[in-house]
């Protein structure tokens, strides 16, 4: 008999257990996450792990740049035209600074400067009008194309400032943060300032890599300083820095030549990034501030910040000390150079009073010796120590209708005139057109063409003449024939050895001028040419343009024997100290005379005793036939479509025996040779020491 167990006792058949598909998916997730995780992990520590821990150092140590002093400008005797003064900068340095209260500090920043009088760097391209609307600012079309461009807003190019604007605002401002729209506290006046220094940082890169630091202020006084400082509580990553700026002794003196400086553009930056350039920085814009900018630019230096991960910088370490920029030697004589531009104004501005049309003028002198610059005035002048920083000067000398930002003396090239002649003279003596005793018969009047109709005049009726009577009383028809048998292609041959639109080598900008000759003006009207052309060209018209500086290259280099140098600016270059020596201008020889080979000593002879005849018996003896030093010269009217305007024009050196300076005056729609000549003569006795006032110039030129 079976026995009955109770239920709860009873023992259950139980089946072998199975699987179900999702137990098994589940496994094999977890396998193969598994997998991925061991497989990272040997990829961070085995393949990778050098590569991460260069990573890791590098978000704790940043290098960051040490900023250096601009080599200094002087004469040629070490007096300043372009030093450096000590001053103050604010700036913000990244790796203090909070963003999260970037804004207020901004503010509280300008409110301070402001109060104080002073300026901080304001460059966004949009203001406040008088009804308090916001407009773009004029003349800064650049930068407003580029504030709308792809680059930066991505707008349309019609858009207007308000809405520009409303999209900085939206770039550096919370407006859907905890406390609402952040920039609703401010008005509209305080929203245009933070964003005009957040938008310069964003072009400055404002980061830990790119440029550490921010130049909000360049120039601020201790009183200022001592303020920031008692402020710094509210004002994190602010910090003052002792540094230096340019100042100018007399920045009316040499601007042109000096040159002015600038902030780094787009396209400058592109170009220098690579040699340390950031695109905070300020450079050479023109003159011998570009043309030696590496020069005087000098090193920055390094130094390595530790930041934790809050952050916060724990630590400083200098890995490169930076190195000042080289000091510039120049050529200029800075007494002589005040005499030439005190001359200049003072025959410009008598021109003026007579002549409304004339503009300006420039005079460049030059030692014949090497062919550097002893001086070198454009008139009309500005103010270097002005220029830029005060934007209603600025824009004052923009739309000045006689251009005194222009550099007559290198940058402006004028119709010669009757100064021409002696190129001519030489190029037909040397090639046997003429000799020193073949003579012309003027009567006033040219009758070779007469035939067509074309019959020009000159100033006189000198008869028959030879080639240094003709240089010494400027006769027209003597070099017409002379022009009209050599032809132009060997007067221009000659000319352009002596330096006549060509560029004359100095390290500045320059003009290559015009040799008017057959190319060219086919080149400029389609024309062809023809002899009456070359006749007009032999007197130093048609369209013959050169700078003074070419004048006066060309000048020295008759004075010179026939030997041109390349004209030069820089005489040396010392390290910022002035202590050491670093490099000293050899002008290279362009045209190398010394075996008499281009010039023969005799055609030079008789062209510069044609010279020299031109003031003691010329046009040019009621200023230097008496004069204590023997002076050689050429005087000159050239047309410039105006019967009442033309060019006044003198070239000349001296001392005639043995030539130390060449001069060369040329004054705009001047009329009148008095005018020229008085700025020459002034030179002349300034260099010579026959001014009271001027007696040291001459000594330190001539024994420079």
């Amino acid at each position: 008999m079976r026995m009955k167990f109770p239920a709860k006792f009873r023992r259950r058949n139980k089946k072998p257990k199975s699987h179900t598909p999702r137990t098994v998916v589940c496994g094999i997730l977890v396998v193969a996450l598994c997998g991925v995780f061991v497989l990272r992990l040997a990829d961070w520590q085995l393949l990778n792990g050098a590569s991460f821990l260069q990573q890791a150092d590098e978000s704790t140590n940043i290098t960051v740049t040490m900023p250096t002093n601009r080599g200094e400008i002087v004469d040629r005797n070490g007096v300043g035209l372009a030093t450096n003064k000590t001053g103050y900068a604010l700036e913000f340095a990244r790796a203090y600074t909070d963003m999260d209260t970037l804004n207020a500090t901004i503010l509280r920043l300008t409110e301070i400067v402001e109060a104080q009088g002073e300026q901080w760097l304001d460059t966004l391209p949009i203001q406040l009008d008088a009804a308090g609307n916001y407009v773009f600012v004029e003349g800064r079309d650049d930068d407003i194309a580029y504030l709308k461009s792809e680059d930066f807003l991505k707008v349309n190019t019609y858009t207007d400032a308000a809405t520009c604007m409303e999209n900085l605002i939206g770039r550096y401002f919370e407006t859907d943060g905890e406390n609402g729209d952040e920039s609703a506290q401010y008005t509209k006046e305080q929203l245009r300032k933070i964003v005009s220094v957040r938008y310069a940082m964003t072009l400055a890169g404002f980061d830990y890599r790119t440029s550490a630091v921010y130049t909000f202020a360049e120039d601020v006084s201790q009183d200022t300083v001592a303020i920031v400082s008692e402020n710094s509580h509210a004002l994190p990553g602010v910090t003052a820095r002792v540094t230096t700026m340019r100042q100018y002794e007399n920045p009316t003196l040499l601007p042109h030549i000096i040159g002015t400086m600038g902030a780094i553009n787009a396209e400058e930056y592109a170009a220098l990034q690579d040699q340390g350039y950031t695109q905070n920085d300020e450079i050479g814009k023109t003159g011998i501030e570009a043309a030696l900018e590496s020069t005087l630019r000098g090193s920055e230096g390094e130094k390595r910040l530790d930041i934790d991960s809050d952050g916060d910088v724990t630590g400083e370490t200098v890995t490169k000390e930076p190195e000042n920029g080289d000091t510039v030697f120049l050529t200029i004589d800075s007494k002589l150079q005040q005499a030439a531009a005190d001359a200049l104004a003072e025959q410009v501005q008598a021109a003026q009073r007579q002549y409304s049309e004339c503009e300006g003028g420039a005079v460049v002198v030059l030692d014949t010796r090497d062919f550097s610059v002893l001086a070198a005035a454009s008139y009309p002048t500005y103010d270097l120590s002005r220029y830029g920083s005060d934007s209603d000067y600025t824009s004052a000398l923009l739309t000045d209708e006689n251009s005194p930002l222009l550099d007559r003396a290198f940058g402006s090239a004028f119709t010669p005139g009757s100064i021409f002649k002696p190129a001519v003279a030489l190029a037909a003596l040397q090639e046997g057109v003429i000799t020193r005793n073949t003579t012309f018969t003027c009567n006033h009047v040219y009758m070779r063409f007469a035939n067509s109709g074309y019959t020009p005049r000159c100033t006189g009726n000198h008869g028959t003449i030879s080639v240094e009577t003709a240089l010494a009383r400027s006769c027209n028809i003597f070099f017409f024939e002379t022009g009209f048998y050599t032809t132009i292609a060997k007067m221009n041959a000659y000319c352009q050895q002596l330096g006549l639109g060509e560029k004359t080598g100095v390290e500045i900008d320059e003009a290559t001028g015009t040799l008017a000759s057959p190319a060219e003006k086919e080149a400029s009207t389609g024309g062809v040419w023809t002899p009456v052309d070359t006749i007009q060209a032999a007197i130093g018209q048609h369209d013959n343009l050169f700078t003074p500086a070419q004048l006066a290259a060309y000048t020295a280099t008759i004075a010179n024997e026939g030997t041109r140098k390349q004209v030069h600016l820089v005489d040396h270059v010392t390290d910022y100290s002035r202590s050491e020596t670093l490099s000293t201008t050899d002008p290279a020889v362009i045209v190398d005379n010394s075996d008499y080979s281009f010039l023969s000593a005799e055609n030079l002879d008789t062209v510069q005793a044609g010279m020299r005849a031109v003031c003691t018996t010329g046009t040019a003896r009621a200023n230097f036939s008496d004069y204590p030093i023997a002076i050689a010269a050429k005087t000159g009217t050239a047309e410039t479509g105006s019967a009442s305007s033309e060019n006044t024009t003198f070239i000349a050196y001296g001392p005639y025996e043995n030539p130390e300076i060449a001069v060369a005056v040329v004054i705009d729609h001047g009329v009148q040779g008095t005018y020229s000549q008085g700025v020459a003569k002034a030179i002349f006795d300034a260099y010579f020491g026959l001014d009271a006032g001027s007696s040291s110039a001459s000594s330190t030129a001539r024994n420079g």
